[in-house]
């Protein structure tokens, strides 16, 4: 029986792979200093949440096949330490998913946008064809029991994350997935404690072309400039399949796409979810599903998590939280709101959460990012900037890098929640971006805000 050990195993995808190689029929034991839910309960489901917390050298054995180290774990961690005494195999997490996928056809989905959503749509169709895969992707989505499966089946469909791999490697992660079948949907930076200049961050999406081996597919989004010069320029070897827009029609709130003949309606939308849906039709073609299957099944996806996910509606308003916290996907975001409902009036709040956003040199990125809206508001919290060690940030500085006079900064959460009440929300959407919480903001109570409850 193979025999695998994780270090760190609370981690959100981490604990998902241990769980999927239980399943599987392997013998898995794991370790961490800390598991917070989910992680704890999904463990201890399925009968692998560690005895005690923190690190024991004494869980790493000769007889172990794999250890496989988690983003958590440090250089100094007794049981890493331990294993390499041994001389034990040590992957990090994209490492493990090619060697338990050597024969399989791997499809990698890359990118600085639109990842999880086009794997998400990718999964969707490819399981109501009734195709047998395997996946791994960055949220939980309807109709998948968990975010990493690992069986027998003759394709894997992989998220493929720009972040280093591990402590101890320091490489991208997609980097080490070498499929044969690759989507890149487009470059935007913004990760600069990871990647301190625009142009390493390039230099890891060349890699990753130039490591493809020739007569592969990629399929890349040829809107952006950028990834159209970087394929140019590197991709010469493999089978290129560029994309853009769909044919598509809005009607009453209602997008419509075709591809040739067939059409269907769908559930999501916004010209950033019509190029996702766009590559993964082109992905789902090479695995062997027609543009009528694929459209078929792509009516009923209703998006993956947190990603314009429908907090209220009535018939003057619709009120969105998105996951968009970066430039490119504010901006987008923010587009097809306005687009899909161009009679209404836009009110967006942006919360900076991330350690990027919340850095006065990255800022200007935002410029001109919240234009779209009507109504723009950036929120953040004062307690995010003490946890990452920052200095604070002034308004007004904002407001300039946001190139918005009009802008309304708030850093207090029941003002933000003042301010929001005192709007009208007739013919007008509420959207919400970040990647955190607004300081803990209620949104079941946001619905008391609609024109259809006064």
């Amino acid at each position: 029986m193979t025999k695998v050990h994780f270090i760190a195993v609370g981690g959100s995808v981490m604990h998902q792979l241990a769980i999927a190689l239980k399943n599987k029929g392997y013998q898995v034991t794991g370790s961490d200093d800390e598991i917070f839910e989910p992680a704890l309960s999904n463990l201890r489901q399925a009968d692998i949440l560690p005895a005690s917390t923190g690190w024991n050298a004494d869980s790493i054995t000769p007889d172990l096949d794999a250890v496989i180290l988690g983003m958590h774990a440090r250089e100094d961690n007794p049981e890493l330490i331990k294993a390499r005494e041994l001389h034990l195999k040590i992957y990090s997490f994209p490492e493990y998913i090619y060697q338990e996928s050597k024969n399989k056809t791997r499809v990698a989905i890359g990118g600085s946008h639109g990842k999880t959503t086009t794997t998400a749509m990718v999964m969707h169709a490819l399981q109501l064809n009734h195709q047998a895969f395997d996946y791994l992707v960055g949220a939980r989505l309807e109709g998948f029991a968990q975010s990493v499966n690992i069986t027998d089946a003759p394709v894997i469909v992989c998220e493929a994350d720009e972040y280093p791999a591990s402590a101890i490697e320091k490489r991208p992660k997609f980097h080490f997935l070498h499929p044969q079948i690759a989507v890149l949907t487009g470059i935007a930076w913004d990760h600069i404690n990871v990647f301190p200049t625009y142009d390493i961050y390039k230099e890891q999406f060349a890699i990753f072309i130039r490591q493809m081996e020739a007569g592969q597919v990629l399929i890349y989004n040829n809107t952006d400039e950028e990834l159209v010069n970087l394929v140019t320029a590197t991709g010469g070897h493999l089978k290129l399949i560029p994309y853009g827009l769909p044919a598509h029609t809005i009607r009453n709130g209602v997008t419509s796409v075709s591809f040739g003949d067939a059409s269907a309606n769908l559930e999501v939308f916004g010209d950033h979810n019509l190029l996702n849906l766009h590559a993964a039709k082109l992905v789902c073609n090479e695995l062997g599903v027609s543009d009528a299957e694929f459209l078929a099944a792509i009516a009923t996806f209703k998006g993956a998590a947190k990603r314009l996910e429908l907090v209220a509606k009535d018939d003057h308003c619709v009120i969105y939280r998105d996951f968009a916290h970066a430039p490119s996907k504010v901006k987008a975001t923010m587009e097809a709101t306005k687009h899909q409902f161009p009679d209404r009036k836009l009110i967006a709040v942006l919360e900076l959460h991330t350690y990027s956003s919340l850095n006065a040199d990255f800022l200007e990125q935002y410029h001109g990012a919240l234009d779209t809206a009507d109504t723009a508001v950036v929120f953040y919290s004062k307690h995010a900037l003490e946890i990452k060690r920052m200095p604070d940030l002034a308004p007004e500085l904002i407001a300039q890098r946001f190139g918005r006079n009009d802008l309304h900064v708030f850093h207090n959460r029941e003002k933000l929640e003042a301010f929001l009440a005192a709007q009208s929300y007739q013919d007008a959407n509420l959207l919400l971006m970040s990647s955190g919480t607004y300081d803990g903001l209620d949104f079941s109570k946001l619905k008391a805000l609609l024109p259809s409850n006064h």
